[in-house]
């Protein structure tokens, strides 16, 4: 049985609103576990504390009430263990593909030729191999996406924290690089919680998918995707029953708590 990686108790989360000068909470009585090498994600309407809860595992945002913890330890701050992909790609454009894959072990002192054998490694198994030279203005935007990835990769932590990273991608690009990700994933074999607006997404994405209730967000159910991974493509699970039932499920409830919100 794969332990517990990370483990949120009856977590309450708030953050202020700078507009209306008050304090809002996003979550409260959250409750969920991920396991180590899970790849989770995160669904629900617009303000239900997705995003919030990525910020709080990655260090960024303390608990007001409940605990979160990574390994059985309290998250007192951002650590390398974990890596924070987010929509935005945030590469620096003066730097080319390969140093800014290395800019995380570069920060951390290692030496120049061993970040960049690292940095190579995460850019073959993102396919950008050929791209190391280039600069971001020379990229598409399914390919800096990959770069992202790499770049969080090389820094080798134990969990991958993505916050919508395909929400501004187009539709046919989107489906590739969710294919490139699982294949990415299955390689480095870490914990990935992965949080998205797309129900079809998560449920292509996820060994398990949690719907969030609307603000303050709370786990409304967790859905099991008994799929098999060497069966995660488009083309086999596009008109897969199996698949149009968990996805369907999912759809369901999400729309069950935006009922009960309306």
């Amino acid at each position: 049985m794969r332990s517990i990686r990370i483990a949120a108790r009856d977590l309450r989360l708030e953050y202020r609103d700078e507009t209306r000068g008050e304090r809002h909470v996003a979550v409260d009585g959250l409750s969920l576990d991920v396991l180590a090498d899970e790849f989770f994600c995160v669904v629900g309407p617009s303000g239900c504390g997705k995003s919030t809860l990525i910020s709080a595992i990655a260090g960024f945002l303390k608990p007001r009430a409940g605990s979160l913890t990574l390994d059985g330890k309290p998250i007192g701050g951002p650590g390398a263990d974990r890596g924070v992909v987010f929509q935005e790609y945030a590469l620096l454009p003066w730097m080319t593909v390969l140093d800014n894959v290395a800019l995380g072990p570069k920060l951390k002192g290692v030496a120049k030729d061993e970040r960049h054998e690292r940095a190579r490694r995460y850019l073959a198994m993102a396919n950008l191999s050929d791209a190391a030279q280039k600069y971001p203005h020379e990229l598409s935007g399914g390919m800096k996406q990959r770069t992202a990835v790499a770049r969080t990769l090389a820094n080798e932590p134990e969990v991958m924290l993505m916050d919508e990273p395909f929400a501004a991608i187009d539709a046919q690009t989107r489906m590739t690089l969710q294919e490139e990700l699982l294949r990415i994933w299955a390689a480095a074999r870490i914990t990935v919680l992965f949080v998205t607006h797309s129900v079809e997404e998560a449920c292509f994405l996820g060994d398990r998918v949690a719907v969030l209730t609307p603000g303050p967000g709370r786990v409304k159910e967790i859905v099991d995707v008994p799929i098999a991974r060497e069966r995660r493509s488009w083309a086999v699970l596009g008109t897969d029953p199996e698949f149009i039932r968990v996805k369907d499920h999912v759809l369901a409830s999400v729309r069950d708590v935006g009922r009960k919100a309306a």
